[in-house]
């Protein structure tokens, strides 16, 4: 802790880790501060014993006035809503000295890796100009990893026992991997940032986004919060400052993300301006509260499952605008053959009165709308436009209903084909 007096620094220190003499110990520590701190020059420092040496001090979730240099920057993400999101960061240059851009390595993809896939991040990043490194592939060696000197100012002097330089801060922006300890610990208490695309305590996860879409929610958000070791919880940190946002009618994922990115960008620069000012304070988020939130889980093939005996139309269109774009939705044929379905509507009875209507879970082909007419649950029908058969090429719904006419394994009943949700 730091306390300011015109030419005077004190100091509360100790020297029972270190190894170095007491002399050289306060002769780096004086330097240090004066320099980070641009302190006259002949400024002295006294020390009295207490058991840490900090170089700013917060109470009572409220950050101190002591700091006024503007952000070193270490910022991990690598998708478009941490592109959206560094666009505001980057814009707001009162709030940062440097900005390093961390994010995961190029991918070969394709036949034989004749592709290569490369984060939307590390394009923005070396577009403006920033410094771009990539983590290892490897979950075990991303757990000591660190950027490491000269390119990047990251890592303390290990001669130097002191806190963390206190104009260094981490972010994330929707980066998908959990930060090891050893890496938040070379940051100050609270200048550990994440900018969460959900009204926390609710959807705690990876894809808060799509469950947010899939449960039909009309409101969600977005939040900067302090990022905490995952012992102590994922997502779980205080809260500096959230905005909600309206669910419109047909959102989708890439809509709601887009929105959600921007909020969060021009939150996190407020939260950093508050910082800088002295202002910021982070709110607890309430562990009973957060008992009954629902949460958000990592996408996975199950999610993608359609079950047409228990889902209705609309419940199926929702799933479909918050999973489509990564986990085509997925049924199958008796045979045990997957059936990926596309460009999805709501059909509505009324609309074609004399057209007959198929039994529940039986695709009918509709000529008048060129589609495949579901019922769903409680008595709604899903329009498909665009069918993927397992090992096929997308076709149109009229292509693929003639194909499958007389098939072995295809249960051709009531002028239809029934679709199953398990093989």
């Amino acid at each position: 802790m730091v306390l300011f007096r015109p030419h005077r620094v004190t100091v509360w220190c100790s020297l029972a880790a270190s190894t170095i003499s007491p002399k050289t110990y306060f002769h780096h520590t004086q330097t240090r501060i004066a320099r980070r701190l641009e302190w006259p020059a002949k400024s002295t420092i006294q020390v009295q014993g207490q058991r840490h040496a900090r170089l700013f001090h917060s109470e009572g979730g409220r950050r101190g006035t002591e700091h006024r240099q503007p952000f070193d920057i270490l910022y991990f993400g690598r998708d478009d809503f941490s592109c959206r999101t560094l666009d505001h960061l980057h814009s707001a240059r009162d709030v940062w000295r440097s900005i390093h851009i961390v994010t995961n390595p190029d991918v070969k993809r394709g036949r034989r890796g004749a592709e290569l896939s490369v984060s939307p991040l590390k394009t923005l990043g070396q577009s403006l100009g920033l410094p771009v490194h990539t983590i290892p592939r490897e979950k075990a060696a991303f757990k000591h990893w660190v950027v490491r000197p000269p390119s990047s100012p990251f890592l303390r002097q290990p001669e130097l026992p002191l806190s963390p330089p206190s104009n260094h801060l981490l972010i994330t922006a929707s980066f998908g991997r959990i930060l090891p300890s050893s890496l938040l610990r070379l940051f100050p208490s609270g200048q550990c940032l994440n900018v969460h695309p959900s009204l926390l305590p609710a959807y705690r996860g990876a894809a808060p986004i799509q469950h947010a879409l899939i449960r039909g929610e009309k409101r969600t958000g977005v939040c900067v919060i302090e990022m905490m070791e995952r012992k102590n919880g994922i997502d779980a940190g205080g809260i500096w400052k959230q905005d909600d946002v309206a669910v419109s009618e047909n959102a989708d994922f890439a809509s709601l993300r887009d929105i959600l990115a921007h909020r969060g960008g021009a939150l996190l620069v407020s939260v950093l301006r508050e910082m800088l000012s002295g202002t910021a304070t982070r709110t607890p988020q309430d562990p009973a509260v957060a008992a009954l939130s629902p949460r958000a889980p990592a996408i996975t093939a199950d999610d993608a499952l359609v079950d047409f005996t228990c889902m209705t139309a609309e419940e199926i269109i929702r799933r479909d605008r918050a999973i489509g774009h990564q986990k085509p939705l997925t049924t199958y044929l008796p045979s045990g053959k997957s059936i990926q379905l596309h460009a999805l509507s709501v059909y509505d009875p009324k609309s074609s009165p004399s057209v007959p209507l198929p039994p529940l879970a039986i695709a009918h082909y509709h000529a008048p709308s060129r589609t495949l007419l579901i019922q769903c649950a409680q008595d709604t029908y899903l329009s498909v436009a665009q069918i993927k058969q397992q090992d096929r090429a997308l076709l149109g719904a009229r292509d693929w209903f003639n194909g499958v006419k007389g098939k072995i394994g295809v249960d051709f009943a009531e002028g239809g084909v029934r679709l199953v949700s398990t093989t």
